[in-house]
């Protein structure tokens, strides 16, 4: 870097943000030259994956092949190549081809798709469900198309962009309130002058692992005449008594207007789902665009989805494998002196704080040692929290988190390094 200009790694994505050049397709200055700058440190980021998203697999950086202890996959319950999985899936493919072809509002939908809907309505208590052929999209369509200019949408600080994004494309008055905080979100709502209020919160969030109190959530909710919406993106089949998230765990299924899922969690495939009163997913189907303007999910996933569903149902013991996996590794990264933040599910951070720089070389030095773990940087969180989040399934046996635990230890506790 020249004389005067701040060195890359004092610069984060957050710099870049806004730019001044004329044409709009033309990156801020400096950002190119940034990311040059930070390469190596980065090219941890999208990794190619030489298989599937299991305990133990495979990836290419920077052309070197890692075989490597996988703390990073949402493959929850363990099911991405279970074997009636994959059996389901390859039959759709023979019979009902590659894809879907068409926006499930004109030919897209195959009576797959409805089953899926029924299902997952019959699963979760609701009268109708919506698929979405992303997750992303699904939650942003779902934002987008009920709110409007003049209303007000309360989320979490938490709360996923996707949600956020579909908030501000509504044009409704955004408002953020501290995570978790119920006095902040009572006292936001008590100030709004707009006569339809919704409250957005997520079942567990997806960089602290805690969960919302959705018992006070609703209540204050329903004391100002506002509606909840509860994103299970990272709770569905993975947690409550029958697999139904947090809404289940937490008894408030009754008080949720709209339950909102994702299928490449848990499900370990690819899509989103709304589930609710039958007039409102009416209502979406006609205005949210990512769902009417965009192709559905090919069929052959959504028989995927199913078979998943089935063994998810008959088979609770992955729920208690992953709640148990989960608890062994917080507790023993807590006895290592590491910080777990509040997390409380299989969602675990990391948090290191302070340099960038730091975070990238024990990165790297992870993967070296046969540990892939997920950098989170800033601005996806506060400068002074990154960290490294780590993501446990069900298919992680006690010897897998034992050595990743000691290469952990290793290299965030002790410091131990290898050149690169």
């Amino acid at each position: 870097m020249t004389a005067g200009v701040p060195s890359a790694n004092s610069l984060s994505l957050a710099d870049f943000f806004i730019g001044e050049t004329a044409d709009p397709l033309t990156p801020p200055e400096g950002f190119s030259e940034w990311r040059r700058a930070t390469t190596w440190a980065t090219s941890i980021y999208e990794p190619a994956l030489l298989g599937a998203p299991e305990p133990r697999c495979r990836l290419k950086v920077e052309g070197r092949e890692h075989s490597v202890i996988n703390l990073t996959s949402y493959n929850y319950l363990g099911l991405a190549r279970h074997p009636h999985v994959i059996a389901a899936i390859q039959e759709a493919v023979a019979l009902y081809g590659s894809g879907a072809c068409g926006s499930p509002m004109l030919s897209g939908k195959s009576d797959l798709h409805f089953e899926l809907e029924t299902r997952l309505s019959e699963f979760l208590g609701r009268e109708a469900t919506l698929l979405f052929n992303s997750g992303f999209s699904g939650a942003m369509g779902c934002l987008a198309g009920l709110l409007r200019r003049g209303d007000a949408v309360f989320a979490d600080a938490g709360a996923h962009v996707s949600l956020v994004d579909g908030a501000q494309l509504s044009r409704a008055k955004v408002e953020a309130f501290a995570h978790n905080d119920l006095v902040a979100l009572d006292a936001a709502l008590g100030r709004t002058p707009a006569h339809r209020k919704l409250v957005v919160v997520e079942g567990i969030y997806s960089m602290e692992g805690d969960t919302a109190d959705l018992p006070g959530v609703c209540t204050i909710a329903e004391r100002h005449g506002a509606s909840v919406v509860v994103d299970e993106a990272h709770s569905t089949l993975a947690c409550g008594t029958r697999g139904r998230g947090m809404c289940e765990a937490q008894a408030v299924e009754e008080r949720v207007g709209l339950y909102y899922g994702t299928f490449s969690k848990a499900f370990a495939a690819i899509g989103g789902f709304a589930s609710g009163r039958a007039e409102t997913i009416d209502y979406l189907r006609c205005y949210a665009h990512s769902y009417g303007f965009s192709c559905a999910l090919p069929p052959a996933p959504v028989a995927g989805l199913l078979a998943a569903h089935t063994i998810a149902a008959r088979e609770p013991a992955r729920r208690q494998q992953l709640a148990d996996n989960a608890a062994y590794f917080r507790t023993r990264l807590r006895e290592l002196g590491l910080d777990t933040g509040q997390s409380v599910s299989h969602v675990v951070p990391i948090i290191i704080g302070g340099s960038a720089v730091r975070l990238y070389e024990c990165g790297h030095a992870l993967l070296r040692r046969g540990l892939f773990l997920a950098p989170i940087d800033y601005p996806a969180v506060a400068q002074d929290r990154i960290r490294f989040r780590a993501s446990i399934t069900a298919a992680h046996s006690r010897a897998d988190l034992d050595e990743a635990l000691d290469i952990i230890r290793d290299v965030l506790v002790l410091g131990k390094r290898e050149p690169r």
